[in-house]
């Protein structure tokens, strides 16, 4: 496996999902929604230093709290991103 790749994937898809995301008023979806992006600018900070596992890392941490919080209803996203997301919906 190469990890690199990997991340670099990771981080690719990571900046496509942000770019859908829409978060659905109330504090604990903004909380949620800042927790994702705080792990996902740590992911391109991992990367860009070559820390290619812990970018890898970080990138699937963003992407596990944007899943929870779409299937707790903080979260909304267009039809097309839901193949993104275990919600499937």
């Amino acid at each position: 496996m190469d990890i690199k790749a990997s991340a670099e994937k990771e981080i690719k898809r990571m900046q496509e999902i942000f770019g859908k995301v829409e978060v659905n008023n109330a504090d604990k979806s903004k909380e949620f929604y800042d927790f994702a992006k705080t792990y996902f600018e740590d992911g391109k900070y991992f990367l860009k230093k070559e820390k290619f596992i812990e970018a890898f890392e970080a990138a699937v941490i963003a992407w596990a709290y944007l899943d929870a919080g779409l299937k707790l209803g903080f979260f909304s996203v267009p039809k097309d991103a839901k193949k993104f997301f275990t919600s499937g919906e």
